[in-house]
């Protein structure tokens, strides 16, 4: 029996992005603290922009507001943008009151 969701790669494309714009610290096991720019977020992961000094499949761990601690982990760069897979979906519960505080302003939130 699988555990956890089995989304395909097509399944998490179309999941809701919300623009943000959060600076965030990453922890990495061997490089230490890992600067990075969040500017949208999914209950799937999210994308920075700036240079990010990991390959492909590396994790960082990142604190997010009502979330706390959760593990991603890189799955593309293109140019100065990168895109990250949260280790697990963020619940409904926990992620509309993130994306409240994130991106305060109502007019760029997605509708719900």
């Amino acid at each position: 029996m699988s555990v956890g969701a089995q989304l395909t790669v097509t399944d998490m494309r179309r999941a809701a992005r919300h623009p943000v714009d959060y600076p965030v610290i990453g922890e990495h096991r061997r490089l230490g603290d890992v600067h990075m720019h969040i500017v949208n977020l999914s209950a799937h992961g999210f994308m920075v922009t700036g240079p990010v000094p990991l390959s492909r499949g590396e994790r960082v761990i990142i604190r997010l507001p009502q979330v706390g601690r959760i593990e991603a982990h890189l799955i593309w760069t293109a140019e100065d943008r990168s895109g990250f897979q949260f280790e697990r979906i963020i619940r409904a519960d926990e992620f509309l009151p993130l994306i409240d505080t994130l991106q305060p302003n109502p007019r760029l939130r997605r509708d719900r």
